[in-house]
């Protein structure tokens, strides 16, 4: 029997999801014996090389017109500080965690171009990113004894994910999106060699940390690919929800690889969170928008995963 385009779309975002996911993981595991800065000049290295090449490929890498816009560099500003604050938390949080609080993207970002851009948001939408935020102040507990301080690094990952896709938004579309992810690569690529002597200097680099970053790099491709394949071939109200599945792969190779088990208040926080995303996500269908607020983020919850 032949599956539908949107049941493989869906299942090309769930795949897509579990491609950023399980970067994020070999990322952290790398993290312990590996500075943060190295992670972002090793892996950021293979990326561009892995990007580079299919960019090239494709005649992507001519320096168009408008390269050096305004929106370009603050895009990827906004992708290196959310880079430096999202492996910063990584190393110090529960995956489960990380991934949880980063479900509130879709809801900055609407936030954001109701606030910068103009862009209409009932009284309904306003009232689930309120709830939604209420969430993330579940999990992350500020004040309370289960507060842990690097969990506002993945706020600051959030914020600065807001400011590069509201970014994005207003790039030059006749700009190609592989020179943009490349330029985005190598600029991560840079900053994570400018912040090795910072970071505590350069640590010996085992063949096994090498092919997991390289590992890492290459999942980020395959995740790009997925996800560009999933938004092709199915209706985007269907495959949208979909990405939340990043959670629970964050949940599964928590507990997997570190031995996580999320406690109640980050379970009830990451359920309110989702919940609000997902009538977000409704109440844009339901006022006829042409675009809902998840498809207008970047594939990844969390930075490109450069």
């Amino acid at each position: 029997m032949a599956i539908s385009p949107n049941l493989r779309g869906a299942l090309f975002m769930a795949i897509s999801m579990a491609g950023f996911t399980m970067n994020d993981a070999i990322s952290k595991f790398v993290g312990e014996s590996l500075t943060m800065a190295q992670i972002m000049f090793i892996r950021g290295g293979f990326a561009t090389m892995l990007v580079g090449a299919i960019a090239w490929h494709r005649g992507a890498l001519r320096l168009p017109a408008g390269a050096l816009d305004l929106m370009i560099v603050l895009r990827v500003g906004g992708e290196v500080l959310a880079t430096l604050c999202f492996l910063t938390a990584l190393a110090h949080l529960p995956l489960a965690n990380v991934s949880a609080i980063l479900q509130a993207l879709p809801l900055g970002v609407t936030m954001g171009a109701a606030l910068f851009f103009s862009e209409p948001v009932g009284w309904r939408r306003w009232l689930a990113i309120g709830v939604g935020f209420s969430g993330v102040l579940i999990i992350v507990r500020p004040g309370l004894d289960g507060f842990n301080a690097y969990s506002l690094y993945v706020l600051g990952c959030v914020f600065f994910c807001v400011v590069r896709d509201l970014a994005t938004k207003r790039v030059n579309a006749e700009i190609p999106s592989l020179f943009i992810t490349t330029a985005t690569a190598a600029a991560v690529t840079v900053a994570g060699g400018a912040l090795i002597v910072p970071y505590g200097g350069w640590h010996p680099v085992g063949a096994n940390d090498a092919l997991l970053l390289l590992g890492a790099a290459a999942l980020v491709v395959i995740g790009y690919q997925f996800i560009i394949m999933a938004m092709r071939i199915g209706d985007i109200s269907y495959i949208a929800p979909f990405r939340y599945t990043a959670l629970l792969w964050a949940i599964l190779l928590g507990y997997l690889v570190f031995g996580n088990v999320p406690d109640t208040a980050m379970t009830i926080g990451a359920f309110v969170v989702i919940a609000s995303g997902l009538y977000t996500l409704y109440r844009e269908q339901i006022v006829g928008r042409t675009r809902p607020v998840t498809s207008s983020t970047a594939p990844g919850m969390a930075p490109d995963g450069l």
